[in-house]
This record gives structure tokens, sequence and C-alpha cells, in this order.
């Protein structure tokens, strides 16, 4: 079983982020549109997080994500197939010591804006992001043993500021197409 392991937020992810973008991009070649560091170790005022580098990457054509099952392996990723998002690839690295998640998604999906727009959220609203931090912080004293139960105990929370994220960001957009 996997425990539940929050650290304070680390300068550190950027470069790691930025060293394994590289990487990616080797794999990925002219299939790539834009990679882009998510989740919590990408959002500095949320203070804590899982150290696990979450990497989402934009491409032309998902159907040839699959090929470079085994390019990804030799760089130390699971390939994951959809793992519950329709039309996502998903890579894990590290094992139940897990370092690196890589979320593909094919140009024009809804969930490239949903963790985009979620991320820019919590990096412009210190309050929700406090709160976000908050919950984390209680759940994981609470199930230090037992991942499973923080992930479904933030869930909630999760739910809501995505929701807050999606409405600030379609306000945004719909002000800059005026």
């Amino acid at each position: 079983m996997r425990k539940t392991n929050i650290v304070p937020w680390s300068e550190e992810w950027a470069s790691e982020f930025e060293k394994e973008a590289g990487l990616l991009k080797q794999i990925f070649q002219d299939n790539v549109i834009d990679i882009h560091h998510i989740g919590s170790t990408s959002i500095k005022t949320i203070g804590y997080a899982k150290p696990i580098i979450d990497i989402l990457i934009a491409v032309h054509d998902i159907s040839r994500v699959d090929r470079l099952n085994t390019s990804m392996l030799e760089l130390g990723y699971e390939a994951k197939g959809e793992n519950g998002i329709p039309g996502r690839r998903f890579f894990q690295k590290g094992g139940d010591h897990r370092t690196h998640h890589v979320h593909v998604f094919q140009e024009g999906d809804n969930q490239i804006n949903f963790h985009l727009d979620f991320k820019r959220y919590l990096l412009q609203h210190p309050k929700q992001a406090a709160r976000y931090k908050q919950k984390k912080l209680e759940l994981a004293n609470q199930y230090p043993d037992a991942h499973h139960r923080y992930q479904e105990g933030k869930q909630e929370l999760v739910s809501e500021l995505a929701q807050l994220a999606t409405q600030w960001a379609e306000e945004i957009r719909t002000l800059r197409d005026q």
C-alpha cells in the first residue's frame, strides 16, 4: 500500500520538470505541440505537494503515442493507457515511489484547458490555494498509511476548485474575445 508523502514546495521541481521535458521532447519529436508542468509541484501558492512531477503533453495525433511505449519504458516509464480518462495516454515513473506522471492529450481535448486553468487559478488565487494546502496537510496527517483515503478525502475540494477555475478561465476568455 502506498504511503501519503506530502512535502514542502521546492524550487527544484521546476528544474526537474525542465530536464524531463527535454527528454520527452526527444521521444515525442514532431508530434509534440507543447509540454506543461502541472499539478501541485507546479503551484507554489499551495506550498505542499506529493513530490511527483506531473507533466502534460499536447500532441497532434494521440494515436501515434502508443508506438512510443518502448521508448518511454527505456526512460523508466510504465505505460498505463487511458487510465480512467478517455482520450488520454498516461505514463508513470518510479513504481511505488513515483517521481513523474505524464498525461498526454491530443490538441483540442478539453482536459488540456482543465489542467492549465486549475494551475493558473490557484496561482492567481492564493486564498483558494491555502484552502487546498490545509486540506492536503489534514488528510496527510489523518491517512499517512492509506494514500487512497487521502486521495478520496480531497476530491470534493478539488472538484469545487476545478469548477471555480473553469468559471474564472471562461470569464477571462470571454473578456479577451470581446
